[in-house]
């Protein structure tokens, strides 16, 4: 296993970190505070090339992987996590039509959004039906050469401000719980944002409620030559994407650590800096192990994705980086706070935005106990196992 960035990577990473430090850093807190989607941010990333980094070259994407693209999460979500789920949005609203289009549905409904014209957003969740995607209400009904399509997506993320949505529902073909996906245009008539989520972080990326009522598409919006994709559409896009999400926790347990750090260096106490003090060093050194741990995790999950091995034989790995990475973001932002005492507590600093920001990643795409119940089954069937 080689350690090192490639060339490429590096290219990519230096390019993430000075967005970071000259467009995000700086509004990071106003963005939190003001809940407004930063319009900047996107604009930056779309003219550094960095929103179709695992999209396909023949469609405007530089298709350079799954690993650039964590890299990239990581070096945003140090300042704001909200950056480093825009990043990975574009991937994950175009990632079923890469999998499962035609040549020409990748062209006309990936490149756009590989190329920052337009937005998109990946609907799943409903209001009744979350980690069990078999239980999707929503309805695509045949009518001539079109489909109309019923339902209800809730916490969409980027929702309330896409252009484009790939939409899951069910179809009448092989059997009516058949599971399909959609490409709809949110100027559509019949598709509403019917509200925007008021969240307790992640504020700079909206979700919401998104309603389909009778919104009538043509047949060649469907993903795919027949119907009958199944349940192998959302979670091959899901088990793609799961060590990115693990990214974002990497990219934000590294900003609260070195943040603490940094106050841990001025803040005296007793006479001398916090960092004399071996309960801060011990706390410091758990943190960097911690994430040390998490990225090499997160790195490995995306190789295997990159090699094409994020099927459900090999979905377990990809759940334990996110798993773990999830999990250190919320004990990384704790410790960071606890490091700070009080001031820590107070919006004067980062790290309470960063303690509510980590507690989304362990629900989205799906929660730690999903992915346990995934490595678990693993084990038990013998595709995990340490013999």
């Amino acid at each position: 296993m080689d350690f090192q960035l490639s060339e490429a990577h590096t290219l990519i990473k230096h390019t993430a970190a000075q967005i970071a430090k000259d467009v995000i850093a700086p509004r990071a807190a106003e963005v939190d505070r003001t809940a407004e989607y930063p319009e900047d941010y996107f604009q930056a990333f779309r003219d550094s090339e960095l929103l179709g980094i695992t999209l396909p070259e023949m469609v405007g994407g530089s298709d350079a992987g799954t690993l650039a693209l964590a890299i990239a999460v990581e070096e945003v979500a140090k300042y704001d996590c909200s950056a480093g789920l825009m990043l990975l949005l574009s991937s994950l609203s175009t990632h079923t039509i890469k999998f499962f289009g035609t040549e020409r549905q990748q062209k006309e409904y990936i490149g756009p959004i590989a190329t920052g014209q337009i937005k998109g957003a990946f609907c799943l969740t409903e209001p009744d039906a979350g980690s069990d995607v078999a239980n999707l209400q929503a309805r695509a009904v045949r009518d001539g050469d079109d489909y109309v399509i019923s339902g209800q997506k809730i916490y969409i993320s980027g929702g309330p401000v896409a252009d484009q949505v790939v939409v899951f529902a069910k179809t009448d073909y092989p059997d009516p719980r058949s599971l399909n996906a959609f490409v709809v245009d949110t100027s559509m008539p019949g598709f509403e944002v019917t509200s925007i989520d008021r969240k307790m972080g992640v504020r700079g990326l909206p979700t919401g409620v998104l309603t389909f009522d009778d919104v009538r598409v043509p047949r060649e919006r469907l993903v795919g030559e027949t119907e009958g994709m199944g349940m192998k559409g959302p979670l091959a896009t899901l088990n793609s994407l799961r060590p990115v999400v693990g990214a974002r926790g990497v990219g934000l347990g590294e900003g609260a650590l070195m943040y603490a750090l940094d106050y841990a260096r001025q803040r005296r106490a007793f006479g001398n800096p916090l960092t004399d003090l071996q309960a801060i060093q011990m706390k410091l050194a758990d943190m960097a192990i911690d994430i040390e741990a998490a990225r090499l995790l997160v790195y490995q999950g995306c190789e295997l994705v990159d090699a094409g091995k994020f099927g459900p034989s090999d979905g377990h790995m990809l759940s334990v980086a996110k798993a773990y990475a999830t999990e250190m973001a919320n004990r990384v932002a704790s410790e960071a706070i606890q490091i700070l005492g009080g001031q820590g507590y107070m919006e004067d600093h980062p790290l309470e935005r960063h303690y509510r920001d980590a507690r989304q990643l362990m629900i989205v795409e799906g929660t730690s106990e999903i992915q346990r119940v995934i490595i678990s089954k693993a084990l038990i069937d013998g595709n995990l196992n340490y013999n």
